[in-house]
């Protein structure tokens, strides 16, 4: 009797696709719809797991842009504090769809707001990427002047990249009533203070997320009609939540969130596309330890494991025919720790 499962390929069944397959290099679970070559430009942006998909396609030869590299002189070490190197633009870690839209609606517009601008003792903070200036502004002046001049590079950024790679990281955000944008961090956390009237939670929903990304697809294809988007979901727990629930549930909640939005919205869209990062990390399929002991680090081999899978499946690695992988991966190593402010909320523990 003929029936729908008849033909379809291996791993399709979990036998096959998952008890009885190659656990490391996963076969046939990413079939890139957009290309990546050593010469597509390509920019990074998103959650803290980003900064290993541009780390590793750096390293694999591949052209990942740089609009606002570092001083001349500065030093590496400098340069990583104050988030130079980390994305292609210095905006930060950006955990949600929300805010990737209100980025690219305020280059586009040039607009700046005046109390998105925290203080700390004397020094001056941009509520919206309050980390890349570590020590702050020396007024409230010259930091709305390095947001001007960090949302001309944005616009820059997108009109020159073939692939943007967005990575998903929280459905959760706080939101300044007042002019109506969404924050990197809770006021208070980094710098400012927290005033219930003025700053809002809230729980981005799967309608909310689906409707964000289209309108960064709109935006950044009016910037450049030729962008194609590819999307990951960070698979980092949350550090803490302000929904009411246990974090571990509330963790559940937003990834399983993200990661139907961003499959089906990849699903509806031919220039978009979706690479399992997530699933390949938190599966329970997976034989060996992932995370370090806080149950949040990815561990490197963990992550160096998951960037095989996509280099080899973009054809940028072969592991049988090169030497490539100890090449590439042994340059990251154990010192490729993220940087990421959200972790900042564990001081907060009581």
């Amino acid at each position: 009797m003929s029936h729908p499962y008849d033909n379809i390929p291996s791993q399709s069944f979990w036998r096959s696709g998952v008890v009885e397959t190659d656990r490391q290099s996963w076969p046939g679970i990413y079939r890139p719809k957009v290309r990546i070559t050593r010469d597509t430009a390509v920019a990074t942006a998103g959650s803290c797991f980003a900064q290993h998909i541009g780390n590793y396609l750096t390293l694999s030869g591949v052209n990942v842009l740089d609009a606002e590299p570092r001083p001349k002189g500065m030093s590496e070490e400098l340069a990583r504090r104050y988030d130079y190197g980390i994305y292609s633009a210095r905006y930060g870690n950006i955990y949600t769809a929300r805010q990737m839209r209100e980025l690219l609606e305020d280059a586009m517009a040039g607009q700046v707001y005046r109390r998105l601008f925290w203080a700390r003792g004397n020094r001056w903070f941009d509520a919206l990427r309050p980390g890349v200036e570590p020590e702050g502004c020396e007024s409230r002046e010259e930091a709305i002047e390095l947001r001007r001049e960090h949302l001309m590079k944005v616009v820059s950024l997108a009109q020159t990249t073939d692939v943007f790679v967005f990575t998903l990281g929280l459905t959760e955000g706080w939101i300044h009533s007042g002019v109506k944008r969404t924050m990197a961090m809770a006021p208070g956390v980094i710098a400012g203070a927290y005033r219930p009237r003025r700053h809002t939670f809230r729980n981005f929903t799967y309608d909310e997320i689906i409707a964000d990304l289209a309108e960064i697809l709109r935006l950044l294809r009016i910037l450049n009609k030729n962008i194609r988007l590819l999307l990951t979901v960070s698979p980092v727990p949350l550090t803490a939540t302000a929904s009411g629930q246990h974090v571990l549930a509330a963790t559940t909640h937003s990834k399983s969130i993200l990661r139907a939005a961003a499959g089906d919205f990849a699903a509806a869209h031919k220039v978009v596309d979706y690479f399992p990062s997530y699933e390949l990390v938190t599966t329970w399929a997976n034989t060996d330890p992932v995370f370090a002991a806080n149950l949040r680090s990815v561990r490197p081999e963990t992550v160096e494991r998951v960037m095989e899978v996509f280099l080899t499946a973009q054809g940028l690695l072969d592991p049988v025919e090169l030497n490539a992988p100890e090449e590439v991966f042994d340059q990251i190593g154990e010192d490729d720790d993220v940087v990421c402010e959200e972790a900042l909320l564990e001081a907060f523990r009581k």
